[in-house]
């Protein structure tokens, strides 16, 4: 087995406070002529949000990215151990379609779980800033994927990378760089297709990569559930999740897994409906269209005009309506005697339940019973035949 991850991760996300046109602009411009900004400090209102989460700048950091909700988000160690939620960034852009990158040049912005040590940082990237996710890992490459150099960076173009513009990437690298400086030896990077939810997995549970997904839903459970940086190895050319040191981690690692398979498993026994997602060609958070929409500058922003067929979603099997569940309490007083329904019935009609027996019933159940006996003793000849069954009389004119 080979180990991918060593450790801890968090998350981040982006929040806007201050005057919101001053904001906006900054967030867009382009940043690259700033002096010093590969060590430029980490935002007061973000350490405040770390104060607030009980982690500092200095504490491990853990970065996952959503590809179909075009965010990263950032998770830092806490005092208590385990990982908080600090900030989410919106991905200005990423290309390809839902999905692990396979080759050279396919656009793909790969899925997976990526270890980035600080020699990966590059404070001198031609976009501003960046850092390697660590594209190929072992599981690519038992794959047989091919490729390199996939960043997180400024700007709005991706081939395959994360881009995330000059000011945010700006703020996503200090952030690394002082969980480096804190004694963390690598940070993993978790990117998935879209969040590892049974809602989700049960909706794109017809996708041809829904065998990897399952694989990747399996480490996210395992972050999900303690709190801790998953340990990931490969294994026969799939992820592999060794149990936690601690039993105590573990057991809650395995219930929380078993929960989200029987909603899986529920959701799909309920109807719900399988889709596909396609795109162009990637695609962008809301946040950076709604300010491209108002004609605030974003830089260079790769095919533009792949973001109009972003998202597509394609019905493969439509869901089944949910039969209305009423409570017995409920039906047994809408057929009562005395409900109100009851009185709002059509003139004349009695249920079945409050109708008498037929006057004749005793004679009709009789007749049922002793005829078949009748016709069945004058066949052998025990009885003469009942009048009207006699046979008729065979003579000249009936012969001919």
């Amino acid at each position: 087995m080979v180990s991918l991850s060593r450790k801890p991760a968090r998350r981040t996300s982006i929040q806007l406070a201050a005057p919101a046109f001053f904001v906006l602009w900054a967030l867009a411009c382009p940043a690259s002529a700033e002096p010093g900004k590969a060590s430029a400090p980490i935002p007061a209102a973000t350490l405040a949000l770390m104060q607030a989460k009980g982690t500092t700048a200095a504490a491990p950091v853990l970065f996952r990215a959503y590809k179909k909700e075009s965010e990263i988000e950032v998770w830092k160690r806490a005092a208590g151990g385990r990982f908080v939620h600090v900030k989410t960034f919106p991905i200005c852009r990423w290309s390809g379609q839902l999905g692990p990158k396979r080759k050279t040049g396919d656009r793909q912005t790969p899925e997976g779980f990526y270890t980035v040590p600080q020699r990966q940082m590059n404070p001198n990237s031609s976009y501003y800033l960046s850092f390697d996710v660590g594209y190929p890992n072992a599981y690519d490459r038992a794959q047989g994927s091919t490729g390199s150099a996939v960043m997180v960076h400024g700007v709005c173009s991706s081939m395959g990378c994360f881009a995330m513009t000059d000011r945010v990437v700006g703020e996503i690298y200090a952030i690394a760089r002082e969980a480096f400086a804190g004694g963390q030896a690598a940070f993993q990077f978790q990117s998935f297709p879209f969040r590892m939810t049974a809602a989700n997995m049960a909706r794109y549970r017809t996708d041809p990569n829904i065998a990897f997904w399952r694989q990747l839903k399996e480490g996210a459970d395992r972050f999900d559930a303690t709190g801790e940086e998953p340990v990931v190895g490969v294994a026969a050319g799939r992820y592999v999740f060794p149990p936690f040191k601690d039993p105590a981690k573990e057991a809650l690692a395995v219930a929380y897994r078993s929960t989200e398979e029987a909603r899986i498993a529920a959701l799909v026994e309920e109807g719900s409906a399988a889709i596909r997602t396609t795109y162009s060609d990637g695609a962008q958070h809301p946040f950076w269209a709604a300010l491209a929409a108002k004609g605030t500058p974003l830089g260079d922003v790769s095919r533009p005009e792949a973001l109009a067929y972003a998202g597509q979603e394609v019905v493969v099997i439509a869901a089944r309506p949910r039969p209305v569940q009423v409570a017995e309490a409920v039906w047994s007083r809408w057929i009562a005697p005395d409900s109100v329904l009851s009185r709002t019935r059509m003139p004349g009609f009695v249920p079945s339940y409050e109708r008498t027996g037929p006057a004749f019933a005793p004679l009709v159940t009789t007749y049922a019973e002793t005829w078949p006996r009748l016709v069945g003793l004058s066949l052998s000849g025990v009885l003469p035949p009942p009048a009207g069954l006699a046979p008729p009389a065979i003579g000249p004119v009936a012969q001919r």
